[in-house]
């Protein structure tokens, strides 16, 4: 995954200190999740999928990122798929997008940054009927997102372990496949994380298709394939076994477009094929 911005701001490497209000829960500024209760550590970034910079642990609070250092972002991303981030980016650069489907937006995976301002640009929008996120990478903040839109947010239950802040808005499925609307389905694939998400959207506005993915499954800079990695900063390979699995899975789903984890990181066009050839070009090269 990329790695973290250089506008990140300034916080102590100490322990976290003590928080007494939501805002000012702590903040972990490598990865941008947040926990209830103050911490000297970081799981998520102590984990060998990510990792805790030279300088050591860092915090932060949402409300020291509300000063006058960052501001909210929205931008268009493909046909009724509007992205929200921040600038500068925070943490892993993560964004989130809006799916304005026809039985309500979506926001899929979520991004650290929210406030008044950014709250109101999403309500003109039509706000949030759900949240769903693909992986712990991008749990962020999402129990302010829940509580601000009052939103359920779906998880898989597999990846349970890896929240860090309890919500009653948060809403654990189980198995391979969930349905959050008729032409809304989330799938899991299990690359990188045992719960690793991604949601099919069967009725987009171009009526291709198309499938919004993280980083479980990654586009790569010339769009041409994508890559399956269990660690992307620390570049270990996703095992063979869990790949062709997640391809046999999405095999049968069509969709047009694929939608990326970072800003503008999409496959236009022919990405249910483009999936399935990067999955044998990877099963070729992992398997000898």
């Amino acid at each position: 995954m990329p790695a973290p911005s250089s506008a990140e701001p300034a916080a102590d490497p100490a322990a976290a200190p003590s928080f007494d209000a939501p805002g000012n829960l702590p903040l972990c500024v490598t990865c941008g999740t947040q926990y209830g209760a103050s911490r000297s550590d970081c799981p998520i970034c102590d984990d060998e999928r990510q990792y805790v910079p030279l300088t050591g642990q860092a915090w932060t609070t949402l409300e020291k990122l509300r000063g006058p250092s960052h501001r909210g972002s929205i931008h268009a991303q493909g046909p009724g798929v509007l992205g929200i981030g921040c600038e500068p980016s925070f943490a892993i650069g993560q964004r989130a997008l809006l799916v304005k489907a026809a039985g309500g937006n979506i926001l899929w995976d979520c991004q650290a940054y929210l406030d008044d301002e950014l709250a109101a640009l999403i309500r003109a929008e039509g706000g949030i009927s759900a949240i769903a996120i693909s992986h712990p990478h991008f749990y962020t903040t999402m129990a302010e997102w829940a509580r601000e839109f009052d939103a359920p947010v779906y998880l898989h239950a597999a990846d349970r372990r890896w929240v860090g802040r309890a919500d009653d808005h948060l809403q654990f499925w189980k198995g391979e496949r969930h349905s959050l609307a008729p032409a809304l389905t989330l799938y899991r694939a299990g690359i990188h994380f045992a719960g690793g998400t991604v949601l099919h959207w069967m009725d987009d506005p171009d009526g291709g298709g198309a499938l919004f993915t993280g980083d479980i499954i990654n586009v790569i800079p010339d769009r041409t394939h994508v890559s399956f990695l269990y660690s992307y900063p620390n570049q270990i390979p996703e095992r063979p076994e869990t790949v062709k699995a997640a391809a046999a899975a999405l095999e049968p789903l069509r969709y047009e477009r694929l939608y990326g984890g970072w800003w503008d990181r999409i496959i236009p066009h022919g990405a249910d094929r483009i999936v399935q050839e990067s999955a044998r070009r990877y099963l070729a090269f992992t398997r000898g």
